[in-house]
């Protein structure tokens, strides 16, 4: 079994693979980020753009074009505003063209119709 590559521990299959699938909506705002990081790594590009929200969601990605090599996450905080609200500081490191990158971020996430969605985020810091 190969292991989920956001970071949690548990096996992909077992983690992220079924809300990838669809089979189960992510329960909480960290969950989603956790997947949807996990979704990059393998160039899912439904998947994002079914979990961000229709109010910020660009018309389509082009994840093929991209060359990053996504290498880990670490999630600094998981703050709950409320029952629909909630934010997640990450840091992502990633590689590309041979030098090693930090994408640090807090996103913002809104639970509706029992789902959470990402809205946006604010960019704390990219640096190699």
């Amino acid at each position: 079994m190969s292991a989920c590559p956001c970071g949690s521990g548990q096996a992909y299959a077992a983690c992220c693979q079924p809300l990838h699938a669809g089979n189960t909506p992510a329960p909480t705002a960290e969950a989603l980020m956790r997947s949807r990081y996990s979704a990059y790594v393998h160039r899912l590009e439904s998947y994002l753009l079914a979990t961000w929200h229709p109010s910020t969601r660009p018309s389509e990605l082009d994840l093929a074009a991209d060359a990053s090599k996504w290498l880990g996450l670490e999630v600094r905080c998981h703050d709950v505003q409320d029952d629909s609200h909630a934010s997640v500081e990450f840091v992502a490191r990633y590689r590309l063209a041979g030098r090693g990158h930090r994408l640090h971020e807090i996103s913002r996430f809104v639970r509706e119709d029992g789902r959470w969605y990402y809205i946006d985020g604010d960019l704390l810091g990219r640096d190699s």
